[in-house]
């Protein structure tokens, strides 16, 4: 489903779900930065337990992104990551573990998705690049003014898939990354960090998923863990709600449509690249520098608190007389099936469900209205009941025509009300714009040069008089100087728009019309709507991608091979006699190598980084597989605006025919492509303060070659297998920087190694329940939110999960003195989201400098600390109390660990449980002694990086 839309929707039918993140700045001090203290308690009245980043959507902003200039090369990219997750991990404040996971190898039913989206990005990306070289090739012959064209190499975004060198070098600065924050961040000082890179399999949200379904699955685990997720893809919130744990909060930036963005060719704001005139920017006052440079301001995180959504359905689904018992664990479950209708990363939507015509509440309804005759619930941990679903899909079918003819009517009266608008302001329009001195112009601009003063308004104002009624033989855009003759800046006449109405897309289907059902099936798959076994064949793929996206949801993924081999979806009314289609998936699948998926979604234009025999199967034209990368191919608008809205055509990859082509070549890799096309797993780290380390060099010192079970009383009741790590980041070892501008680790105290999540038999079924001993946090809803969401008015999100908190409020007086005092145009820069952590601890702040070279923070420590953290014991050696009222009964590795200890503390901070449904709980936060003041020098090492943009 696309994200914008159905964010928007959730947001407005239910508004309370949505907080404004509280975020504490880094500070500055005698001009040195000083970083935020994660181990401080968080500033939203709330303490997570988990931190998971889908990394993906973290990456791509920093490497590309829109609101500020992109990075020069490779190396700021990662700077600029490492800022991200510097300026997550401040918000959050995870206690337990951190969880970064990178998109792996896909199944096949989402490589279809990504091959689609790759190849429309090369192909806009190179008409853009012709149509930007055509209008400057236009404007510079008309005269006009254009600021040189700079000569870089741009950076294809496609390089962001597994199995690319770039992928493998971020994976090697994420783990120099994590070594320094355990070595030198007091907020990482207990915790847990696995980093599962782009070399484990699967997308990044359905490992961490299947990490959480896993853990959950042993004995060991805390059923009140509160977990946070950060992404912004919309399935989020459903495999939030798939996990079935009580406290489940998403982060992500907030969404703001329409930002404004420069012009192509002349970086000014106002126009796109189509409509550059080549016009010099008119200077605005004396300090105009930065006028039209883009802004740097930082994008405001929100949470959305997964618990109140549930409170919000539990109200919304909860039916009176039902034949069978109410569960509103089964019923959300229901409707998370129901949002797959509505359009996924792995199948179309259904033509008569769209979400901004209120798709999902029209399929509750139906639910609910059908509900008695189904007998229970539509699926059960990931299963579907196909007969049930086929009475809810033949109850849309019923009413899609009257879908189809009320969205031609919605359409056909904005298209009027649009029209009427336009004449209503052409009419209100004076007919001609007065130029010259008279020239209009905008609020405090009269300081603009091109402004000038009147000598004689009087003689000037009857001039634009007889302007408008001149005879035949003046032009009615003639203005005149002050000795009457014409003056060559007169007056501009107003253009009357082209037309009353914007061209609209053919649309040879008219689903509003009788016959639309025959139409659709000869113009999207060319067989006639009588060939039943065709159309028996699209719906039962259809179903059966059902089935696998529940159960990628709820289970993992049942089938790397399969995909829904069409383009476009089935009606509503064509799901008669679902219930006898099988829905079993082949069992043992594999998925592709790392390389071998970039060959199955990558265009030939971006075969740059593949192998070169890799790359020939893609442009030679007696390649065997050469029809699998057309260098153009139709774009299917499918009724809609724009073309990034429509459906590429592109032929789907025959597995069989590219592996087989595949043998020919894959001699030729070399040992570092052979290692890079290779799977790998996730890897975990910790600091020297936490329990596991001992434990871990033990492992490393005995040189142990079977793997280890992870001992769950040492790391708050975390399961698995431990294997030792060849390329194992260890104590006293110095950590090589991969990135030149950062220095090496040289007082190494954390130590890395293999981890793999707990087994199960294939068949084995996690259940979808909320498990014994879990607390649903307190309602946080009132009568008036309910009021809120329904009657239309504009509401704010509160400030942090407090709804009692007061927000800070400075008067007047306040706003001048901050005048005064505050520096203006002062920015964090480009790349100054969130200060590094070590500014605090050491002296020696950057690198030798060669000359002419750009002054960047350092952001690792090379220091040993000499003292370590004062306070009191870790989480995982204090008594547990309950987040509410009355105390919680201790799990066995807590019970362990507390006999064990005999200097047990009791907890110093002990604290009322906060609102919003997050009590606040107790956990360390001690002082601490700083660093040594000075470090060593190092010198500058040559310059390095795989893509020149120079």
């Amino acid at each position: 489903m696309g994200v914008p839309a159905f964010f928007r929707w959730l947001s407005r039918k239910y508004p309370s779900i949505i907080v404004n993140c509280v975020e504490e700045k880094p500070k500055e001090c005698n001009g040195v930065k000083v970083p935020v203290d994660a181990s401080k308690p968080n500033p939203n009245d709330v303490e997570f337990d988990n931190l998971y980043l889908d990394m993906n959507g973290i990456i791509h902003p920093c490497t590309h992104p829109e609101d500020k200039p992109a990075p020069k090369n490779e190396d700021e990219m990662m700077v600029a990551i490492f800022e991200y997750i510097d300026r997550l991990f401040n918000i959050v404040r995870p206690r337990r573990l951190l969880y970064m996971a990178i998109d792996g190898v896909a199944p096949r039913a989402k490589m279809n998705q990504q091959r689609s989206r790759r190849f429309r990005a090369s192909k806009e990306g190179m008409e853009a690049a012709v149509e930007k070289q055509r209008v400057r090739e236009e404007i510079l012959a008309k005269g006009g003014f254009l600021p040189p064209e700079e000569i870089k190499e741009r950076f294809d975004s496609n390089c962001i898939t597994p199995g690319t060198e770039f992928m493998d070098n971020l994976a090697k600065c994420l783990r120099y990354y994590i070594a320094d924050r355990l070595n030198n961040d007091p907020g990482w000082k207990n915790l847990t960090v696995i980093l599962s890179d782009a070399s484990a399999p699967g997308e990044g949200e359905h490992k961490i998923m299947d990490y959480i379904r896993r853990q959950r699955a042993q004995p060991n685990h805390d059923p009140n863990t509160h977990h946070c997720l950060c992404g912004a893809d919309a399935d989020l919130i459903m495999l939030g709600l798939a996990t079935h744990e009580p406290n489940f909060t998403i982060i992500r930036e907030e969404f703001k449509p329409n930002k404004p963005k420069p012009c192509g060719l002349c970086n000014q704001f106002g126009h796109e690249v189509k409509d550059c005139e080549g016009l010099p920017r008119e200077k605005k006052g004396k300090h105009d520098e930065l006028a039209d440079s883009l802004p740097c301001a930082e994008g405001e995180f929100i949470f959305l608190r997964l618990n109140v959504l549930r409170e919000y359905l539990e109200r919304e689904l909860t039916m009176a007389s039902l034949p069978f018992t109410f569960d509103v664990e089964r019923s959300i479950d229901d409707w998370v099936f129901m949002c797959f209708f509505v359009g996924n990363d792995f199948l179309p939507h259904l033509p008569s469900l769209e979400i901004r015509e209120g798709a999902i509440d029209r399929l509750v309804n139906i639910y609910k209205n059908v509900v008695h005759k189904t007998g229970g619930y539509l699926t059960e941990s990931g299963y579907v009941n196909l007969q049930r679903v086929q009475m809810i899909m033949l109850a849309v079918g019923e009413v899609e025509d009257s879908i189809f003819k009320k969205r031609k009517d919605d359409e056909d009266s904005f298209r009027r009300r649009q029209k009427e608008k336009r004449k209503r302001m052409k009419r209100d329009q004076p007919a001609f714009s007065p130029g010259g001195i008279l020239t209009p112009h905008a609020l405090g601009s009269r300081n603009s040069p091109a402004s000038q003063v009147a000598s004689n308004p009087r003689q000037a104002a009857y001039e634009m008089r007889m302007q408008n009624n001149s005879s035949p033989s003046i032009s009615p855009n003639t203005s005149f100087t002050s000795d009457g003759s014409p003056s060559p800046i007169g007056g501009i006449k107003r253009k009357a728009e082209d037309s009353d109405s914007e061209p609209e897309p053919e649309d040879n289907v008219r689903l509003w019309e009788a016959g639309w059902k025959q139409r659709y099936y000869k113009n999207k798959f060319d067989v006639d709507a009588a060939d039943e076994k065709f159309r028996r064949k699209v719906v039962q793929s259809y179903v059966e991608g059902l089935c696998w996206v529940l159960r990628y949801y709820y289970q993992g993924c049942a089938s790397w091979k399969w995909y829904y081999p069409f383009h476009y979806a089935p009606f509503a009314s064509d799901f008669e006699g679902i219930a006898d289609m099988p829905s079993d998936f082949e069992k043992g699948t594999k998925p592709f190598k790392p390389l071998e998926q970039l060959m199955g979604v990558f265009p030939a234009a971006s075969g740059n980084f593949l192998p070169p025999s890799w790359r020939k199967l893609m442009s030679d034209p007696d390649s065997s597989i050469i029809d699998f990368y057309p260098e153009d191919f139709a774009i299917d608008l499918n009724g809609k605006k724009y073309a990034w809205q429509g459906v590429a055509l592109l032929p789907f990859v025959d597995e069989r025919r590219l592996r087989a082509a595949l043998e020919e070549v894959y001699p030729d890799l070399t040992p570092e492509e052979t290692k890079r096309n290779s799977l790998g797993g996730d890897v975990l780290f910790v600091g020297k303060h936490h329990p596991l380390h001992d434990f871990i060099l033990e492992l490393y010192q005995t040189g142990s070659t079977e793997p280890v079970d992870v001992p769950p009383e040492l790391c708050h009741g975390i399961q698995g297998k431990f294997s030792l790590d060849e390329e194992a980041v260890l104590p006293d070892q110095i950590v090589c920087s991969p990135v030149p501008m950062l220095r090496d680790l040289t007082q190494n105290t954390a130590i890395s190694i293999n981890f793999k999540d707990p087994q199960f038999a294939e068949d084995y079924i996690f259940k979808a329940v909320m498990l014994p001993g879990a607390r649903k946090p307190a309602p946080v809803l009132k009568p008036s939110d309910w009021e809120k969401s329904s009657n239309g008015r504009q509401w704010k999100p509160q400030l942090g999960f407090n709804r009692d908190r007061r927000p800070v409020h400075l008067d007047q007086a306040a706003f001048r003195t901050l005048g005064h005092v505050m520096p203006r145009g002062s920015g964090a820069g480009i790349y100054g989201n969130a200060a590094p952590p070590p500014a605090t601890y050491q002296g020696n702040l950057y690198r030798p400098l060669l000359r002419g070279q750009a002054q960047i923070p350092k952001l690792m420590s090379n220091m040993r600390p000499q003292d370590s953290w004062r306070g009191p014991p870790p989480l995982f050696q204090q008594q547990r109390f309950d987040r509410g009222v009355g105390a919680e009964p201790l799990l066995p590795w807590n019970r362990m660990l507390q006999t064990q200890n005999a200097a047990f503390q009791p907890n110093q901070y002990q604290m009322l449980a906060g609102p919003g449904g997050y009590p606040p709980r107790r956990d360390d936060r001690g002082g601490r002694q700083g660093y040594p003041r000075e470090g060593r020098k190092y010198p500058l090492p040559p310059p390095s990086g795989r893509y020149s943009w120079n």
